[in-house]
């Protein structure tokens, strides 16, 4: 968001803090549970409210990994990396699951995913993964047809992931923070003023902060140029079904290469996401959260197609934006010449799969200079 010289005109109260994180997604609220456990005393900002980017606005999947397929991980990253990246992406759901029996009031299951192939070529690779997950102790199941009987080609089975109400989550998390909540206010500017203060402008106040988080994902680069080709923006379409008699889908499904995603909600309704591969140019970076007569009708022509059964109205439909880093990988590190500047950012629409350990590696790496392994930012720029 910008904010105009009307909304601001410099002349805004100044607030001293210690550690100040700005955007209140689960990155956000992650790394102010963090930094509230090293010691310091958090405020977080947000533009708007608790989980109302992205966070809010998933599908709820909480899928191990990375977006692309685990093999394919191996052949970009190395093999350390990746199973790496696997790593945090468990720690970072035990996370969840820990903070949402601590907290209460949160949605969330054990129903499992499945990875299924629309192809035979898709199938081919689907195989390739489980062998990959396998050969490192993994335990997914391959399935060589269809377990679903819906006319897909294979599947990969992973029954220890699950699904959560995102928004119950994040307003959880930073619950158990016990950090104050200012909402409703753009910031629009950052700059580290001295060897141990950074300045936040925003619409209420100027903060004056020992340390800063940013946790701003697809909107980074309107806070600072650092970002510009390091998160792109890309919208991310949904739509949801009235709730049904009965349940149509007893997993997370995810399909065509993680283009397609759909699973019933707690209340029973059908949730299908996906569909912008067929629009990419009107899809890819863009902020604008309005959804489209294209994407919303491939989705339509998916549920008449997998779920011919399902013949209940469409109740809402929604999109988001989210923050696609240069190489699908989250981004860990301080802004070039502002080591009390931190950022956790850059999810590629796997925020669930990887904010809670993302937010703990960008907390230490800000406050103790620890290296953030393969989230390191710098991998992209050396």
């Amino acid at each position: 968001m910008t904010v105009s010289i009307w909304q601001a005109d410099g002349t805004q109260p100044v607030r001293e803090v210690d550690f100040l994180v700005v955007g209140a997604g689960i990155a956000g609220c992650a790394s102010a549970l963090f930094a509230s456990q090293a010691g310091r005393d958090v405020v977080v900002t947000d533009a708007r409210d608790i989980a109302l980017g992205a966070s809010g606005r998933n599908a709820g999947f909480m899928i191990t990994g990375l977006a692309d397929y685990y093999h394919k991980g191996i052949e970009q990253f190395g093999h350390a990396a990746a199973r790496e990246l696997w790593a945090l992406s468990i720690k970072t759901h035990d996370y969840w699951r820990a903070w949402a029996r601590e907290a209460g009031g949160v949605h969330m299951d054990q129903r499992g995913s499945m990875l299924l192939a629309e192809s035979l070529e898709e199938a081919k690779e689907l195989e390739l993964a489980a062998r990959a997950l396998n050969a490192d102790g993994i335990e997914a199941i391959y399935h060589a047809a269809d377990p679903l009987k819906r006319g897909y080609f294979a599947a990969v089975e992973q029954p220890w992931d699950g699904s959560v109400q995102p928004v119950e989550l994040a307003q959880a998390v930073l619950r158990l923070s016990g950090a104050e909540f200012i909402a409703n206010n753009e910031a629009y500017k950052v700059e580290q003023i001295s060897a141990e203060l950074v300045a936040v402008h925003t619409r209420k106040v100027i903060f004056h902060a020992r340390y800063v988080m940013l946790c701003t994902n697809a909107y980074s680069f309107t806070l600072h140029p650092y970002f510009r080709g390091m998160v792109i923006p890309q919208r991310a379409q949904v739509m949801v079904t009235e709730p049904l008699p009965d349940s149509v889908i007893p997993v997370c499904g995810y399909s065509d290469y993680g283009y397609m995603y759909y699973r019933m909600t707690h209340d029973n309704r059908l949730l299908i996401g996906g569909g912008r591969h067929k629009f990419f140019e009107q899809e890819a970076d863009t902020t604008d959260d309005r959804v489209t007569d294209g994407v919303q009708g491939y989705l339509d022509g998916y549920m008449r197609r997998f779920f011919p059964e399902v013949n209940a109205r469409v109740d809402r439909r929604w999109a988001g934006t989210m923050g696609f880093s240069a190489d699908g990988v989250p981004l860990v590190g301080t802004l070039p010449d502002s080591p009390r500047i931190g950022f956790a950012v850059g999810f590629t629409g796997h925020g669930l799969a990887f904010a809670a350990g993302t937010a703990e590696r960008a907390v230490d790496h800000l406050l103790y200079g620890t290296h953030p392994g393969a989230l390191w930012a710098g991998r992209l720029t050396r």
